[in-house]
């Protein structure tokens, strides 16, 4: 691997403070309604047990959550957030995937410059977009991703509610989308199942781009692909398409219609909900083919 910075492309779709306009109040609206949707989901399924806490790394002190069923050893999973890092929709998203039965680790991307919330609920896509990029920086820099990877994988490990006889699973959203394919890149025989959606930067021209590690992978993965990011690199897709199929790792590629980068995450001024039910539902479908 290339021992420089890799690229973490990102959208304003990611971004979810924005001025106070008739849109944006529309889009609150409709995350309050699918934060709601999320809540009944997870009351279906198992009771869910949540603690934050501390985790030490080579680079610092990540402050993260740990969301797992009250009862058992279930499989583990380590969520990366988009880049407005670690808040209540993710608590939300990491409960719910708890209660279909898996241990999960949603930790804060950007522990090195603080404690999450990181960048805050006050970031304004439009007026600090520099303050992004320096929280970027640091999760990017040489070797940065793949020590935490390696330490939050180990971490799950060591817990009494995962069951480490199993694979594990990675998931993530816009900027964590390649740091999935780090995750199964660099630990091909902890991570069964991945899912990347609205992932930036998956394939480049770069000599460290994250589509190069897909022949190191032992998993079963999904692709979920925002409609404008395929409008914009329509290439992507197919990239990836022969990269799997040469190093003959399972994989799904999916462009999904009118869902626009972003539309996975509720409090995303772009969530479709139609689309996030569907994104969703391929989750846990690719970690039950990979982590049975």
């Amino acid at each position: 691997m290339a021992n420089d910075t890799f690229d973490l492309d990102c959208d304003e779709e990611c971004f979810t403070s924005a001025p106070l306009s008739r849109r944006t109040f529309s889009a609150a609206s409709v995350a309050a309604a699918s934060l709601a949707g999320l809540k009944a989901a997870t009351a279906q399924g198992l009771d869910v047990t949540e603690t934050e806490i501390d985790i030490t790394t080579p680079d610092g002190t990540c402050d993260a959550v740990f969301f797992h069923p009250t009862e058992g050893k279930h499989a583990g999973v380590l969520m990366w957030t988009d880049i407005m890092g670690l808040r209540p929709v993710f608590y939300d998203m990491g409960r719910r995937l708890a209660s279909q039965g898996y241990s999960v680790l949603v930790p804060n991307p950007f522990y090195r410059d603080g404690r999450a919330p990181l960048p805050g609920p006050d970031f304004n896509f439009a007026t600090d977009r520099d303050v992004a990029m320096k929280l970027m920086g640091n999760l990017v820099a040489p070797g940065a991703a793949e020590r935490d990877a390696e330490t939050f994988v180990a971490w799950l490990d060591a817990q009494d509610q995962v069951d480490s006889s199993s694979k594990m699973g990675t998931t993530g959203y816009c900027m964590g989308g390649p740091l999935t394919m780090r995750t199964a890149g660099l630990l091909p025989d902890r991570i069964g199942a991945a899912g990347s959606f609205h992932g930036g930067g998956l394939a480049t021209d770069r000599d460290n781009s994250p589509h190069l590690l897909i022949p190191k992978m032992k998993v079963h993965y999904h692709i979920g692909v925002a409609d404008n990011d395929d409008e914009r690199e329509p290439e992507v897709k197919n990239i990836l398409r022969a990269a799997f199929d040469a190093a003959n790792v399972p994989a799904t590629i999916k462009v999904y219609e009118d869902a626009d980068h972003g539309w996975c995450v509720p409090t995303s001024s772009v969530y479709n909900e139609a689309q996030a039910e569907v994104a969703w539902a391929t989750l846990l479908d690719t970690f039950k083919a990979g982590l049975a």
